[in-house]
């Protein structure tokens, strides 16, 4: 079976509004399947690559305010289940920037199941914990993002590189624009990049390996003759 053809960003987004409009899977819907098959990816990074007992795995992940941030709870609810120590770190909101209704609706979730959750307002808040942890998430910032990452983001992303543990970009590594595959000096260097749904053309730019790792397409339940459109 060929690779799958890679999408634009805005393609990304026609293909989850579709489905709902179209097929009836909502977004909510969608972000729980995605968290269900990122725990499981993760999973077997630990497992099979970092060699990592589940039981003394440590996961951080550290959560933006919008539907990245949202996968990355809904993985962190699915990850605890195995067994896994697992603890979120989410961008706390404000005025100008607050929270999607989806990441509350897994926060509830998350806190509801007894997943660690801290909202942060400073990255200094989480720096301790970065260091000691078997493999760091990234899921700041989605495919909507461009730009240079600023504020809480910029330094959030700065401490995740300087942390040391192995990383995970969720769909995307934040600071990398999912069409050009370039960014603008903050950015994550990920070791594998769970990209939900279909590759971004960005990520599939030969100047852009250094920054995906190893990119690996994740099946999140988009209607399979939607997806088949975009092929």
């Amino acid at each position: 079976m060929p690779p799958p053809k890679a999408v634009t960003s805005s393609q990304m987004r026609e293909i989850d509004q579709k489905s709902e409009k179209e097929f009836g899977v909502s977004s909510l819907q969608l972000m729980e399947n995605a968290g269900r098959a990122v725990a499981d990816q993760i999973i077997r990074i630990l497992s099979d690559q970092l060699h990592c007992p589940l039981p003394e795995s440590r996961v951080i992940i550290c959560c933006g305010r919008g539907n990245n941030g949202g996968d990355g709870v809904a993985a962190a609810r699915n990850l605890k289940k195995t067994g896994v120590s697992v603890k979120v770190y989410c961008l706390a909101p404000v005025e100008k920037k607050p929270v999607k209704q989806e990441l509350k609706t897994q926060l509830a979730k998350a806190k509801a199941e007894g997943v660690e959750i801290t909202m942060i307002k400073t990255p200094e808040e989480m720096t301790a914990d970065l260091g000691k942890a078997s493999l760091i998430v990234d899921a700041l910032l989605g495919t909507g993002s461009k730009g240079k990452p600023m504020g809480p983001v910029h330094k959030v992303i700065q401490k995740i590189m300087k942390a040391g543990p192995r990383i995970v970009a969720l769909d995307i590594p934040s600071g990398i624009d999912a069409d050009t595959g370039y960014h603008s000096g903050v950015f994550i260097k990920a070791d594998w990049t769970l990209t939900l749904g279909l590759p971004k053309i960005g990520l599939m730019k030969p100047h852009a390996q250094r920054y995906v790792g190893e990119l690996i397409t994740v099946d999140i339940g988009h209607p399979k003759k939607l997806l088949e459109r975009y092929q």
